[in-house]
């Protein structure tokens, strides 16, 4: 017999065991194992915080007082650990706010209540109610004149999952993951702390936040590969949104003078530590603002959610000082010893490193191709801005008045990860035209199935938007920085997998 086989068959011993105690609880006990509603409970932390010493000290006494002195509360969690020991049986429970001890006495109990508390299985989901006291060893816990089982748990035990611990487990089996292992609820208790706190910043900066199209006829703001969907009632291939920034931008035309968007974009492209098809990015743009403006804006909100020095790996990542900046061509040069601007030199390094050459070929995309060994010179444990992109690398991007090549757009890098895109925007609807038609020339017979020139955005432009910075960052990977968490699927609660069985992307 194979290992997988004597797995699945201790699982399905332990499944039958399970519904074995179910029935019998049914026939013997008379009780309902689904559960009802329950008012007034208290999560665990909130009913651990309820501990008097002073009337514990009384229920001790040689002559205890004739009315209990200490607090009552309703609980309810799923049981983790248990012992029953004769006329006493205590167990833990948990639940999103920590663990809690139930101590049960028979004296205490009806029959039926503390069979049931004597019998209960890791896994099931209970309701107590009691006094908050401790145990002769000192232990805070509720002692129960109250048990109900609110929820038969028929799975095996967490411990029982091969590899629970593995990545891979923990991502398919969320639900488990989340109540095996605390850090896992901590993480994402904290990612929705992050969010609140941007929403929170950004609307004490006067944004509004806005809502626009998930489905869109223009897969366009972003050079990415989309998804496509297809809407029967009008007859429409769409696509999932890669970036909401044109709908954003088209909001300035209309009048806002300061938009944000929390939302999620998707992208049809590989997956790694750091990227996730599907992915929370927020978007925000402000009228007469620029891309200096937008850095200092995002400076200060990763400052204030960070709070100081935050590790990450080995990593620790002090967000208090001003962040670094550093010119594109600059990084470029002092990693590739030559300038952008040098289309001979370009050509000669990408041949050296054998990089697929057109005799045509746009040397700005040859920068582009090796700039990523430029990133990787960057301190990993300073945030730094990388500033003056090329402008033909930058379509949406307002050129330099005095440099036409270089445009007002920053990238921003903590940990090796690209953070998010800062721009001075351009609203002069004939560059945006040119710029438009001048990428589209360029792009494959593959990429023009979806990349088409977005007319509506170009007759808002006409109307007119005003001068605006702009910027998009990563939801996600902020939440990695500021909890610790190298890998994206560790922050999002149910990650893209292959089907179970397939070979796992790194």
């Amino acid at each position: 017999m194979s290992v997988t086989d004597s797995t699945d068959r201790t699982e399905s011993d332990l499944v039958a065991a399970r519904r074995a105690k179910l029935a019998r609880w049914r026939d013997e006990l008379g009780i309902d194992p689904w559960g009802s509603r329950v008012d007034d409970l208290l999560a665990l932390a909130a009913a651990r915080a309820l501990f008097d010493e002073a009337a514990a000290d009384a229920m001790d006494a040689e002559t205890p007082p004739e009315t209990d002195p200490r607090p009552r509360a309703v609980v309810a969690g799923r049981v983790v650990q248990h012992r029953a020991m004769g006329k006493l049986c205590f167990m833990v429970l948990r639940d999103e706010s920590g663990d809690l001890q139930i101590s049960c006495s028979k004296a205490e109990l009806e029959t039926a209540s503390f069979k049931l508390a004597s019998k209960v299985d890791y896994g099931d989901i209970i309701v107590a109610e009691g006094p908050v006291g401790r145990t002769k060893r000192g232990e805070v816990c509720i002692w129960a004149d109250r048990f109900e089982v609110h929820c038969k748990s028929l799975a095996p035990p967490p411990e029982k999952y091969h590899g629970l611990t593995d990545a891979e487990q923990r991502y398919r089996r969320r639900y488990v993951d989340m109540y095996a292992n605390p850090e896992t609820m901590q993480t994402f208790h904290r990612r929705s702390e992050i969010v609140s706190a941007i929403r929170r910043f950004m609307e004490d900066h006067g944004f509004l936040e806005v809502e626009t199209p998930m489905m869109q006829a223009v897969a366009g703001g972003a050079a990415a590969k989309p998804f496509t969907t297809h809407h029967n009632a009008l007859g429409l291939d769409l696509f999932l949104r890669i970036a909401p920034e044109l709908y954003l931008k088209r909001l300035l035309v209309g009048g806002m003078r300061k938009v944000f968007e929390i939302n999620r974009n998707f992208r049809n492209e590989g997956i790694d530590r750091s990227h996730n098809p599907e992915f929370t990015m927020m978007e925000a743009y402000q009228a007469f603002g620029d891309c200096e403006s937008v850095l200092e804006l995002t400076e200060s909100l990763l400052r204030s959610l960070a709070g100081g020095v935050v590790s990450f790996g080995d990593l620790e990542i002090d967000y208090d000082p001003p962040f670094d900046r550093i010119a594109y061509g600059e990084l470029f040069e002092r990693t590739h010893g030559c300038s952008i601007f040098d289309e001979q030199a370009i050509h000669a390094l990408a041949k050296k490193k054998g990089m697929t050459l057109d005799p045509n070929a746009n040397h700005w995309l040859l920068v582009e191709g090796m700039f990523d060994e430029a990133e990787d010179a960057i301190d990993p444990s300073r945030p730094t801005f990388v500033t003056d992109f090329p402008a033909p690398l930058s379509p949406l991007s307002r050129p330099h008045a005095d440099n036409p090549d270089l445009a007002w757009r920053a990238e921003l890098f903590i940990a090796g990860m690209e953070l998010g895109n800062f721009y001075t925007e351009l609203n002069d609807p004939d560059i945006q035209r040119a710029r438009f038609t001048e990428q589209l020339n360029g792009i494959t017979d593959e990429d023009a199935a979806f990349r088409t020139l977005d007319e509506d955005f170009l007759e808002a432009l006409l109307v007119g938007m005003p001068p605006a910075g702009g910027f998009g960052i990563g939801i996600d990977r902020i939440v990695m920085l500021l909890t610790g968490q190298t890998s994206i699927r560790d922050v999002v609660l149910f990650p893209l997998l292959r089907p179970a069985g397939g070979e796992e992307d790194s």
